[in-house]
């Protein structure tokens, strides 16, 4: 599969690694794709671009950007260039502002979510959320005493989530599908939980896993 990675961050490289290590075609976007030479050097195989670029390559495209700038990057990336695809959505609505008590702040509420913002500013995209709940290094092939962990994800469209669920098997998540975009109201805030160990005791490695019976 060809796949668009927007953003230059942590989580960005690990999945667009990840892609590349399982086979696929990857092209990473940036704003300012010049800040990504020293990293493309050192992997070689991924392309870089424009967001724009990245978008238009990718039959799948993965956000990876700040909450904060996710609708300007879409919108950099171009609507059309988007149209019918399917998204991982891995963004958070991370407010700027220090956590308080180890409790992320969110620009978003309880009743509207970030990916549900940018399913309705890009209709015709195919927006799944996942990926928002553990940390980068993890992201990949994670591997855990309990077994694979397991990746929230929700979205409208049963083919593009059947999509991601197929990316997580390979990524080795159990993917779990919370239904429709406005499940992303729960799913987002697993950020928040996922940090608190971290900021309070500096515990980064760990995931979520459902248990059912």
């Amino acid at each position: 599969m060809k796949v668009g990675v927007l953003g230059s961050g942590d989580v960005a490289k690990s999945l667009a690694a990840g892609f590349l290590k399982h086979g696929h075609k990857v092209v990473v976007g940036s704003r300012s794709p010049d800040k990504l030479a020293e990293w493309s050097a050192a992997n070689p195989g991924i392309a870089t671009g424009t967001f724009a670029e990245a978008a238009q390559f990718g039959e799948l495209v993965v956000l990876a950007v700040k909450g904060t700038v996710a609708s300007e990057a879409l919108r950099l990336a171009g609507a059309g260039n988007l149209s019918r695809k399917t998204v991982i959505d891995a963004c958070n609505p991370i407010a700027d502002a220090p956590p308080v008590h180890g409790v992320l702040q969110f620009f978003t509420t309880h009743d509207a979510s970030l990916m549900e913002q940018l399913q309705a500013e890009f209709p015709e995209a195919n927006f799944v959320k996942a990926f928002n709940s553990v940390g980068s290094v993890h992201m990949v092939n994670p591997q855990f005493p309990g077994g694979p962990p397991t990746m929230f994800l929700c979205g409208n469209s049963e083919g593009a989530k059947k999509t991601v669920a197929g990316i997580c098997d390979q990524f080795g998540w159990d993917a779990a599908d919370m239904g429709a975009v406005e499940a992303a109201r729960a799913i987002e805030p697993l950020c928040m939980l996922w940090c608190i160990p971290g900021f309070l005791r500096n515990q980064w490695t760990h995931a979520f896993k459902l248990l059912e019976r």
